[in-house]
């Protein structure tokens, strides 16, 4: 090009370099520096060595080529293709840039091919490990652990389930001044990238993102996002059943009872409260009349005789719901004699609570169950009925026999009720899967027990191993003194405890023990 300039008369050039960068990104860093000296005047000839080398995208390469430049007066050569805007018609310049463009999109189609039987094969897409795993040295498809990072994965773990948020999880770390991620990757030469000024100031969507990984339980999840297209890169989550989940790839740095432990916690998101303790039972209390979440009220000038949970409706539209609440140390006290009473009985007697565990959930799924997969072959059925409907009703049109207005009309509505009738099949599929492995929980509940020979003191973790929620009743001041009954939920649908504040009282038809 410096050549062809000196050999026409085209003086005191100067060259645009973009190096590693597509021909369908006109946001390259040397390309937007030409136009802008393009803009101000400076350039009065831009040469390339062909079309495709000013860009690929062939809406884009036109509108630059025929209107902005010669907007600006700025003449345009590409040596190898034979066009001079300032010398001939360019008659073959637009199928060109059509090929150019062809190429580009052909080449994309090639390379997501081999991703995608990359990912099918189980081999991890992600050029870079996640923080607290680095790449093994004889094969770089397979991650070991990195110690160091591995120990603040598990840190933010168990703070999650002692009941900090990501946002007070984040402020730990950057006041222990432990490296981000990104600058923890540049310093070890895992990567190169850019990093913020100040490298220990973790944010609480990196917590987020750290928390919500299955790779800490020894899992490769590909395809969990997409590029919108090869010339848009932006990039666009995949909905979680496209997601291809390969497990037991490498070695775990968080347990599976951990992990599905702390998604449970993510469920009740927490706010953000001023006093340093975490309240156990923050997320957790729900109004048996509105079925909403109750505030957890405390502060400063509350003892904690006073600390209480109050409805949160009522706190916003007083018609709405009662104005009722309960102290959390007399709901610790009823919490905490419950479980002590359920651990010590599985304890003494295990094949006992197991039986009757077993039939307590059966007997509360059995009618639901039985009628969801009763549904669920009719729905079937019908979408099956409804394929054959199109067939015939299609031959009747093509025949004579019906009008395309009639045609129209019958199959607009047979496609809609199909439509939603897979919707029904899918919802039908997931409940009954849900409800089936309910029946096979005890087990875990039972090893979960185990791990607490006796339980001094409530806490978030305990509290979220053991129970899945808590309701409380409006107080009964009909026999002239306040009562309140609570109902404690415990995770796997193993039992459910009705409790009053002034006598404990255990429902022994809803309770396996």
């Amino acid at each position: 090009m410096k050549k062809y300039a000196d050999d026409n008369g085209l003086g005191n050039t100067q060259f645009y370099v973009d190096d590693g960068f597509s021909g369908t990104n006109f946001n390259r860093p040397d390309f937007t520096r030409m136009m802008e000296d393009v803009k101000s005047g400076k350039i009065g000839t831009i040469i390339t060595k062909d079309l495709s080398r000013f860009g690929r995208d062939y809406l884009m390469t036109g509108q630059y080529i025929e209107m902005i430049l010669p907007d600006y007066d700025v003449r345009y050569i590409a040596i190898n293709d034979n066009v001079d805007t300032l010398r001939s018609e360019n008659e073959m310049m637009v199928f060109k840039n059509v090929f150019n463009d062809w190429y580009a999109r052909d080449c994309s189609k090639k390379i997501k091919a081999v991703f995608k039987a990359k990912g099918q094969s189980g081999k991890p897409l992600t050029t870079i490990p996640p923080y607290g795993y680095k790449k093994s040295e004889a094969d770089k498809n397979v991650w070991e652990i990195d110690e160091e990072a591995a120990e603040v994965v598990r840190r933010i773990f168990q703070l999650c389930i002692d009941g900090y948020g990501p946002q007070q999880i984040a402020k730990k770390l950057t006041a222990d001044k432990i490296l981000i991620p990104t600058a923890y990757s540049n310093m070890k030469g895992y990567a190169n990238v850019k990093v913020p000024k100040d490298t220990t100031f973790w944010c609480d969507s990196t917590v987020v993102r750290i928390l919500e990984r299955m790779e800490y339980v020894g899992h490769t999840v590909n395809f969990k996002t997409r590029k919108k297209s090869y010339k848009n890169k932006k990039q666009v989550k995949n909905p979680k059943s496209e997601w291809q989940i390969f497990e037991n790839t490498h070695p775990a740095i968080i347990s599976q009872h951990d992990f599905d432990l702390v998604q449970e916690l993510r469920k009740n998101k927490r706010r953000i409260q001023k006093c340093e303790e975490v309240n156990p039972f923050s997320g957790m209390v729900y109004c048996a009349d509105c079925g909403k979440k109750m505030y957890l009220c405390r502060s400063t000038s509350l003892t904690a005789e006073q600390e209480h949970l109050k409805c949160s409706t009522y706190a916003k539209r007083k018609d709405e719901c009662s104005a009722h609440f309960i102290r959390t140390i007399v709901l610790e006290e009823l919490v905490l004699s419950e479980l002590r009473k359920i651990t010590t009985y599985v304890r003494e007697h295990e094949e006992e609570f197991v039986e009757l565990a077993m039939q307590n959930s059966a007997q509360k799924q059995t009618a639901e169950l039985k009628a969801a997969k009763k549904r669920l072959a009719q729905s079937e059925k019908r979408v099956l009925e409804l394929d054959k409907l199109f067939t015939r009703l299609y031959e009747d049109n093509v025949s004579g026999k019906i009008s395309d207005e009639r045609f129209e009309m019958m199959s607009k509505n047979y496609e809609t009720e199909q439509k939603e009738l897979r919707q029904v099949v899918s919802e039908l599929t997931e409940f009954i899967q849900a409800s089936e492995q309910k029946n096979a929980d005890t087990a875990q509940f039972i090893g979960i027990v185990r791990k607490y020979s006796e339980i001094p003191k409530l806490t978030p973790e305990i509290m979220h191993e053991f129970i899945e929620k808590i309701v409380v009743y409006a107080p009964d001041k009909s026999s002239g003194h306040r009562t309140q009954q609570i109902d404690i939920c415990f995770r796997f649908n193993v039992m459910t405890a009705t409790v009053t504040a002034d006598s404990v009282v255990y429902d022994k038809k809803r309770k396996a023990a």
